[in-house]
């Protein structure tokens, strides 16, 4: 009965061609709205990676699991639940466009995630399991970036450094279709010595993975370093993980309990030994880590000179003698576990956390810093759930710390019609609520000292348009870091989407947020606060004028005011230029970009390419003109031109740029923050064996 259907999706001709597939989404409007956000960009490019495997090796729609499908990050839990039960029903696809005919999946849904999946019958696994190690891909990636700076406190800056300025990164990976994957990655960061003083062994940070799926009753092995995922964050999420954006429905943290790590960040993963297990409905997961800490530490007099951590670095700079000194001086141990029962519509969960340091954690005595660790155990401990109902997904979590602080957050996610989708988040997070490596769905950069509810709606009234809008109110109880009294704040967002053509490509954007801050007011010594509001407006059209070149303009400004009056005002605009020959070894891209602001609070930021596996979101302000050029050629020598399919070699460069016309700004900025006057070079080798 499938067959005249599927033969009737495809010779429709809504779903995009194979030959018409995009590139990679590389998730862009999250990433630049976390770092507007000032919370910081995570160093883990697992998910990049992931997705270009993907793109070489599709997922086969047909065998895909749960976790298969949540690891994508293209999807939310209702139109996952949704497709396992349509494919549960109806048997395997015949064909991709027989997607179309799975409820709260859309043809934008269905085009975005073409590139990096197919149809095709299952392979037994006992043949899999032979081919594992055997027929994976192997990868060598070699990646050198210089930062080069004129400016004379750049200069006192970097003469102070240990290392040289170059940064380097090494990584090895064999990975046979996520069913085996193990590798190395070693990282110097600019700064740092290699293969001399402090660093004779050569990298500063090595990092070695082993990570097998589906070998029977284990789901997942990992030994060497991985990340751990539970619940909704609030008490462990290492992973990638997006907040609030223009994708107003992807708000759900979501993704198997144990990921592999390989990549340069030196702080948010574990080393050790996890293993998840499952039979049935029952799955358990449990892991257990050693690693050695950066941290700050402190001799306490009153004490007979025992020493206490004042604060955990994170940054993974070793570039000084003083960050030398603090380099690997805290042992710590992590174990844990969850339980989960669960079926292809709900699931239950209890999640645990145990930590213990070598040395004592102590707050280092701000106000805002009363509730925070204390001792050398720390443990958190929670309960999360979620369950679909026809055309409504709804979910949660809530946690526990040592101290039975409390924190929840619980979600909806709703097809209201065929066009209309929503989507709501209510987290209520004690002042006195504490965690280490989580990340929840929160305006603060972790689930601490917040109460807030989010509402966003999508909304495709007619073909080709679409409408996303968000709303979200917050306060903190307590108070926060250059906040002197219990605040709050909102934000709003309304995006429309315009595609009038598979050519063409247009959203408009803008974006009101208001916070709550100290005033800078010297005279009085405690500072009041005031209200600090935020304001963007961006325009952004993409053009393919053919198969080769595609071209992609940006218009943002943005609006400052504080305590009632307008202070700052900017504006950025940029011309970037795609071009991918077919059949050609070559592709390259370019960006010219005008940036003029009146200063560091109305600063801008837009993402940037680099090479590959690397991007960079700088923030933008004062006036000054910006390019980056990259370019990219893949090798395939000519005597194994006969194997060509099996071994390629892509050499990237990158460099960009910020030039400033007014030699009097030149000179103003001299002695200001380093990341004035200065151009980035990158250079990349991969080399790729199948």
């Amino acid at each position: 009965m499938k067959w005249p259907f599927a033969i009737w999706l495809t010779l429709q001709g809504i779903a995009v061609s194979a030959q018409e597939r995009q590139t990679a989404p590389v998730n862009e409007q999250q990433l630049e709205s976390q770092a507007e956000r000032q919370e910081g960009l995570t160093e883990d490019d697992t998910h990049w990676q992931q997705l270009e495997y993907w793109q070489k090796h599709p997922l086969n729609l047909n065998e895909a699991t749960e976790n298969d499908l949540k690891g994508l990050r293209l999807l939310n839990d209702l139109q996952i639940s949704n497709f396992l039960l349509y494919r549960k029903m109806l048997g395997p696809l015949l064909d991709v466009n027989e997607l179309q005919a799975v409820p709260a999946w859309d043809i934008p849904v269905i085009k975005q995630l073409l590139p990096f999946v197919t149809v095709s019958n299952p392979k037994n696994i006992v043949e899999r399991l032979g081919e594992r190690f055997g027929h994976g891909e192997q990868t060598m990636l070699w990646r050198f970036a210089r930062r080069v700076n004129n400016s004379s406190e750049y200069s006192k800056t970097t003469n102070a450094y240990l290392g040289n300025a170059a940064a380097i990164l090494f990584r090895y990976k064999y990975n046979f279709k996520g069913l085996l994957q193990y590798g190395i990655t070693g990282d110097k960061d600019a700064g740092e010595q290699f293969f001399k003083g402090a660093q004779k062994n050569g990298f500063d940070f090595y990092s070695f993975h082993f990570f097998a799926r589906k070998l029977g009753i284990i789901q997942s092995l990992a030994i060497g370093d991985f990340t751990v995922g539970f619940g909704q964050g609030l008490i462990q999420w290492q992973g990638m993980a997006f907040k609030k954006s223009a994708n107003a429905l992807f708000i759900k943290r979501q993704g198997p309990a144990l990921q592999p790590y390989n990549s340069a960040g030196e702080y948010n993963f574990h080393r050790g030994v996890g293993i998840t297990l499952q039979k049935k409905r029952i799955q358990c997961t449990i892991f257990g880590s050693f690693r050695k800490l950066n941290t700050n530490l402190v001799i306490d007099s009153l004490l007979n000179g025992q020493e206490y951590i004042s604060s955990i670095i994170t940054s993974g700079y070793n570039r000084t003698l003083a960050e030398l000194n603090d380099r690997n001086n805290v042992q710590c141990v992590t174990a844990g576990g969850a339980l989960k029962l669960a079926n292809n519509r709900s699931h239950l969960g209890i999640n645990a956390v145990q930590y213990s340091f070598s040395k004592p954690l102590q707050p280092a005595g701000a106000a805002y810093d009363l509730f925070a660790i204390n001792g050398q155990r720390w443990s958190n401990y929670s309960f999360d759930y979620g369950y679909t109902f026809r055309n409504m997904h709804v979910y949660g979590e809530v946690a526990v710390d040592k101290l039975f602080n409390r924190a929840m957050v619980h979600g909806l996610l709703a097809s209201l019609d065929p066009k209309v989708d929503l989507a709501i988040v209510y987290r209520n997070i004690s002042s006195q609520y504490q965690s280490l490596f989580s990340n929840a769905f929160t305006e603060n950069s972790l689930p601490v000292n917040e109460n807030g509810c989010y509402a966003g709606l999508s909304i495709r009234p007619v073909p080709r348009w679409k409408l996303d809008v968000y709303a979200d109110i917050f306060s903190f109880p307590w108070l926060k870091h250059q906040v002197n009294a219990p605040s709050g704040g909102h934000e709003y967002l309304v995006q429309i989407d315009f595609t009038p053509n598979k050519y063409v490509e247009i959203y408009t954007r803008f974006r009101h947020e208001t916070k709550w801050q100290n005033m800078a007011d010297t005279s009085r010594a405690i500072q009041p606060l005031a209200p600090v509001t935020r304001l963007n407006w961006r325009t952004h059209i993409s053009y393919r004028l053919n198969r080769v070149v595609e071209l992609r303009s940006r218009v943002e400004t943005v609006w400052y005011a504080s305590n009632k009056q307008q202070n700052e005002t900017g504006f950025m605009f940029y011309t970037d230029v795609h071009v991918k020959p077919a059949f050609k070894p070559f592709f390259f891209n370019a960006r010219i970009q005008y940036i003029e602001t009146d200063g560091y609070n109305s600063r801008i930021y837009a993402w940037e390419n680099t090479v590959l596996y690397n991007f960079s979101i700088p923030a933008l302000f004062n006036k000054a003109l910006r390019y980056v050029i990259n370019v990219n050629y893949r090798l395939m020598p000519r005597q194994v031109k006969q194997h060509s399919k099996k071994f390629n070699c892509l050499f990237s460069l990158s460099f960009a740029q910020t030039v400033y016309p007014s030699k009097p700004a030149v000179e103003a900025m001299e002695d200001a923050i380093e990341a004035y006057n200065k151009a980035d070079f990158k250079l990349q080798i991969i080399f790729t064996k199948r």
